[in-house]
C-alpha cells in the first residue's frame, strides 16, 4: 500500500497549512486537546477553551512537525459557497483518477444532506457519490432500492451514484484492533483514488454521534461490515452485542480505510439540522439547538473531536450531549486516537473571523 506517501502528503499537508496562516492577521485558533476534553459519562463544564492567538511559526523537525495538532478549518456559512470556501481552504492536492464523495443517502424523512448544498463541491472535484447498502431492512437494504431512493433524494440529479456493495464484499486488514481482524467494505472501493467524506454530524440512537469515523466505518462497510461492527468482531446480533466493543469497532473499522488509502482522504462535517437522531431513521426527533457551521479536516479524529467540541459548548446542547453521554459516545474518539487514527488534540482555524 501507500503508508509512506500517505503519511508523508498528510504531514505536508498540515505544513503548508500552518505555513500559508502564518502571513496573515486577525485569525484565532480555539485549541482542545485530548486532556482538556469532556471524558465520557461527565456533563460539560459550559466554559469554552480558552482563544489563543495561532502559533504558526513552521516546525524546526519533523518530530516536532509529527507532534503539531491537527487543523480544523470552520466557517459558519453553511450554504454551498461556505462549503466550497472550506474545501478550498484545506488546499488538498486531488491525484486523477476516480474521486469518491463518501455521504449518507439518508432514509426518507431524515436529515441527510441535500444536493442543492453539496452539489457544487461534488461536481467541482469530478466525484462520484458513493454508499453501502444498510443491513436493518428499509428502502436501502437493496440495490435497487437504494439507488431509486438516491434517485428521489436529487443525488443522481448531481452525479453518477455507486452503491460500493452492489457485487459483494473486499476485505481489508485491521492492524492493531482489540476487536476486529479484519474490515468487509463494499467490494467498489479498491475502485476509488481519493475519498472526499462528507458527512451530517448529528446524533445516533446507538452511536452517541455521527460524524466522519461513523461515515468511513459504518458508512462504508457493506451490509456484512455492519453487521460485523455491531457485534464487536463476534458475528453475533447486531443489536445486542457490547456497546462499548461496537463503539471501538467502528474506530478500527476506520483505521482500515485509511490504512487502505494511505491518507487519501479528506473530512468535512455539516453541522446543520442537529437532531439527536441519526439520517437512518425517517422519523427523526426535531432538532433542538442551532445550526453551527462547517468544520474540514484531514485528520476525522480531530475534526468529530471539533464538532463535539462545539456541541458541549453550545448554550442549547444539553438534548446532544445527553444523547452522547448516554451512548458513552466519547469511547470512539478515545479509541480511534489510541490505535493512531488521528488526533484529538486540534487546531480550529476560522476562515471566516
Amino acid at each position: 500500500m501507500r503508508s509512506v506517501k500517505g503519511k508523508f502528503c498528510y504531514f505536508l499537508s498540515v505544513l503548508l497549512c500552518v505555513g500559508l496562516l502564518s502571513g496573515c492577521t486577525g485569525n484565532e485558533r480555539l485549541r482542545s486537546s485530548s486532556s482538556s476534553a469532556i471524558p465520557s459519562g461527565q456533563a460539560a463544564s459550559g466554559e469554552p477553551p480558552q482563544l489563543v492567538q495561532a502559533d504558526v511559526g513552521a516546525p524546526d523537525s519533523q518530530k516536532e512537525m509529527e507532534e503539531a495538532p491537527s487543523v480544523v478549518y470552520m466557517t459558519a456559512d453553511i450554504s454551498p459557497e461556505g462549503l466550497m470556501e472550506i474545501y478550498e481552504a484545506l488546499g488538498a492536492d486531488l491525484p486523477d483518477g476516480n474521486i469518491a464523495v463518501k455521504l449518507s443517502t439518508g432514509e426518507t424523512g431524515s436529515n441527510y444532506l441535500r444536493p442543492e448544498l453539496i452539489a457544487d463541491l461534488v461536481q467541482a472535484v469530478g466525484g462520484t457519490i458513493v454508499e453501502c447498502n444498510t443491513a436493518y431492512g428499509g428502502a436501502r437494504a437493496n440495490t435497487a432500492y437504494h439507488r431509486q431512493l438516491a434517485e428521489d433524494h436529487g443525488y443522481t440529479a448531481i452525479a453518477d451514484v455507486d452503491i460500493m456493495d452492489a457485487d459483494g464484499s473486499m476485505t481489508l486488514p485491521v492492524a492493531g484492533g482489540s476487536h476486529l481482524t479484519e474490515n468487509y467494505v463494499g467490494s467498489h472501493f479498491a475502485d476509488y483514488d481519493y475519498f472526499v467524506v462528507l458527512s451530517h454530524f448529528k446524533g445516533h440512537t446507538m452511536a452517541g454521534f455521527g460524524g466522519a469515523i461513523k461515515n468511513i466505518s459504518i458508512g462504508i462497510a457493506s451490509s456484512e461490515g455492519k453487521a460485523h461492527i455491531h457485534s464487536g468482531g463476534t458475528g453475533g446480533s447486531m443489536w445486542g452485542g457490547d456497546q462499548d466493543a461496537f463503539l471501538e469497532s467502528m474506530a478500527e473499522a476506520a483505521k482500515s480505510v485509511t490504512d487502505a488509502m494511505d491518507g487519501d482522504m479528506l473530512y468535512i462535517n455539516v453541522m446543520n439540522r442537529l437532531s439527536v437522531d441519526c439520517d437512518c431513521d425517517g422519523n427523526p426527533a426535531e432538532p433542538d439547538m442551532h445550526d453551527i457551521g462547517i468544520l474540514a479536516s484531514f485528520d476525522p479524529v480531530a475534526v468529530d473531536q471539533a464538532c463535539i467540541d462545539q456541541v458541549y459548548h453550545a448554550e442549547d446542547g444539553a438534548s446532544l450531549v445527553q444523547r452522547i453521554e448516554s451512548r458513552n459516545g466519547l469511547l470512539t474518539l478515545e479509541h480511534a486516537q489510541e490505535i493512531g487514527l488521528g488526533s484529538r488534540d486540534y487546531e480550529l482555524v476560522r476562515i471566516d473571523a
